[in-house]
């Protein structure tokens, strides 16, 4: 693996809700800190099921980002230890949806919780925000943070009519908040290709969107389904699954990709036994 010297904070996003979205965050962060990267994982939204899906019970949940953004509260003690090494979180709670409205009375609303990282950023190699469904001012505020987006698509035909809402809305932040944003890439998620509708939105994605679109694809696949329940990533609740090993190519492409992994599968797959 290459010296990482720069920390990514990648926005995991789509308006479109039951897309994946947090589940690529919990299973890409578990993968990450698997190879050894120090990862924070930043649950933006207010169902707070990242924050289930790796262990963190509502009643272990100290301080949430809410009481950052809202209440001042120093997002270093608000940061929780996870089961998984090196995998750091910013809970969320139920009051994080109150953030919106309090929001709107800071001079600066889009931009909050971009300086609250500045304090902590440099301690990690990646922040992974699971975003909200929806395009309010906590996902704003996410995108304004961030140097990439990760968009989940399921491969159905409405979640490609909302990716070109998200292309849209990205610009529309580029261009308001954040000039280096970009869209670093996209994930077809809950593919099955037995079904002819969504092999054919997989070419027309690929087609549209070209590079950006990873060509490891995360299956429909019910141990992804199962392992919330028991306070796991699908990672380590079944890691030789078939989506457990979906995300763990893809992210080995997504680290590749980005030349901060070695093209060394074998190298890769040794770091991996370290979660099991």
């Amino acid at each position: 693996m290459q010296k990482n010297l720069n920390t990514r904070v990648f926005s995991i996003a789509n308006q479109k809700g039951g897309v994946g979205k947090t589940t690529t965050a919990v299973n890409l962060a578990t993968a990450f800190a698997a190879i050894g990267l120090k990862v924070l994982l930043l649950d933006l939204d207010p169902q707070g099921n990242a924050s289930t899906g790796v262990g963190v019970s509502n009643k272990k949940r100290i301080f949430s980002g809410y009481d950052v953004l809202i209440n001042d509260v120093e997002i270093s003690s608000a940061i929780q230890k996870t089961i998984i090494p090196k995998l750091d979180l910013l809970p969320s709670k139920i009051d994080l949806a109150g953030a919106e409205i309090e929001l709107q009375k800071c001079n600066i609303k889009e931009s909050v919780l971009k300086h609250k990282l500045l304090n902590i950023k440099d301690n990690y190699d990646f922040i992974l925000i699971d975003c909200a469904p929806s395009l309010g001012l906590l996902t704003i505020n996410a995108l304004t943070a961030s140097d990439a987006i990760l968009i989940p698509l399921q491969c159905e035909f409405f979640a490609l009519e909302g990716l070109v809402h998200l292309t849209n809305t990205c610009s529309l932040i580029k261009k308001a908040f954040n000039p280096t944003l970009h869209i670093e890439g996209i994930i077809l998620t809950m593919a099955d290709r037995r079904n002819k509708l969504c092999s054919q939105v997989e070419l027309d994605v690929r087609d549209t969107f070209k590079d950006l679109v990873y060509e490891n694809t995360i299956p429909r696949n019910v141990k992804l389904s199962e392992a919330p329940s028991h306070g796991k990533p699908a990672l380590i609740y079944d890691s030789k699954c078939l989506g457990s090993m979906s995300y763990i190519l893809l992210a080995k492409e997504i680290l590749t990709k980005m030349k901060i992994l070695n093209d060394n599968e074998n190298s890769y797959e040794k770091r991996q036994e370290s979660i099991r």
